[in-house]
């Protein structure tokens, strides 16, 4: 009679094992019967759980070779309560800064043998609702989140109840008891406009983000403190709101640029600013000659606009490394006191700002 499988039996395909339902699958059991030992005996080489003589070991790992025999995570994580899976939430895949900030956090899950679940709620707080369960459901150690706008009490609650480790990315999320790594964005926005206050210009437009992000408030905010700290008052219509996206900047930036009366434009995130630089571009507004821009971010792709954008923010990846650092560091240590870390805004000093031109 065949060995009865043990009930902690992993189950996985290989094209080297016995057919089963048309599916070939390899089992604990069918190592063994290769190597000639007890499954036992081959739970305890792929484990490490006990000594085994030197021939039964290298038997054991002939037959996993031979075999393609691996054991199941799924099982695995059954068994230990942990799948080393930490579920990623962004709201727009598409926007550099999350993709950037992505890689940030795979990069130090790769250091720490941990695996990311990667989801894109496109702005959208159903979606983001929908996907939050899923990561619950797939048993994740840990949750990034960079929260889409809106109903924040109703995600406070929710991520609540999940009592999953979570740290929240960029965008705070009021009510939530969660460690936070967020960029200084009033600051960076404040570094941003004494950077064009010092080239000698007052004449300071924002093109802003949604109002419904405090991050879009908070660099507003950072815009109006150096204007006033700079005894510059703010004309009606130097400040305009729309998503954060090129095409939003090129649209605000052809406004401005035909009411004539500003000479820098500060945009709050860097793709609003390479829309800014397109239509200054199509309108034949010399940049930074006859007009100067300002980022925020720090993208990539914002050295290799033309001219190179100059921008304020902190080393993306870096802020994705230090996030998935502190969830894990939470994962590790169980409920305690929430950390807040602020990463300072740095200027990147590129092309695309000059000083204030004579008229």
């Amino acid at each position: 009679m065949r060995p009865q499988p043990a009930r902690d039996e992993i189950v996985t395909t290989s094209a080297s094992a016995d057919p089963v339902g048309g599916i070939f699958v390899s089992t604990i059991k069918h190592v063994a019967a290769r190597a000639g030992v007890s499954f036992t005996t081959v739970s305890h080489v792929l484990n490490g759980t006990r000594r085994v003589s030197d021939s039964a070991r290298e038997r054991v790992e002939r037959a996993v070779a031979e075999m393609g025999y691996a054991p199941s995570a799924v099982a695995r994580a059954l068994k230990m309560s942990e799948t080393c899976i930490l579920g990623v939430l962004v709201p727009n895949i598409t926007n550099p800064f999350f993709a950037e900030l992505t890689r940030g956090i795979e990069d130090c899950c790769r250091r720490t043998d941990y695996s990311v679940f990667l989801c894109n709620s496109d702005d959208d707080p159903a979606r983001q609702s929908r996907y939050l369960q899923t990561l619950l459901e797939r048993r994740v150690d840990g949750l990034l989140l960079a929260a889409a706008a809106g109903e924040a009490a109703a995600l406070a609650q929710r991520l609540s109840s999940m009592r999953v480790p979570t740290v929240v990315v960029d965008r705070a999320i009021p009510g939530l008891a969660a460690d936070l790594v967020r960029v200084d964005h009033q600051a960076g926005a404040r570094l941003a406009v004494e950077h064009l206050l010092a080239l000698g210009h007052r004449a300071i437009a924002c093109l802003s983000g949604p109002s419904a992000f405090a991050v879009s408030r908070a660099r507003v905010a950072g815009w109006r403190e150096a204007l006033a700290q700079a005894a510059v008052a703010v004309e009606p219509g130097w400040l305009l709101e729309g998503e954060f996206s090129a095409a939003a900047g090129h649209a605000l930036a052809l406004r401005l640029l035909a009411r004539g009366d500003v000479s820098a434009i500060f945009a709050s995130n860097d793709r609003l600013a390479i829309g800014a630089l397109r239509a200054a571009a199509e309108r034949g507004v010399a940049v930074p000659s006859a007009l100067s821009v300002i980022g925020f971010d720090g993208i990539d792709l914002g050295a290799y606009a033309y001219p190179a954008l100059t921008t304020v923010g902190h080393p993306i990846r870096a802020m994705g490394e230090a996030a998935a650092e502190v969830l894990i560091e939470r994962i590790a240590a169980g409920p305690g006191t929430c950390r807040e870390v602020v990463l300072p805004a740095q200027l990147l000093r590129r092309e695309s700002t000059g000083p204030v031109p004579v008229r």
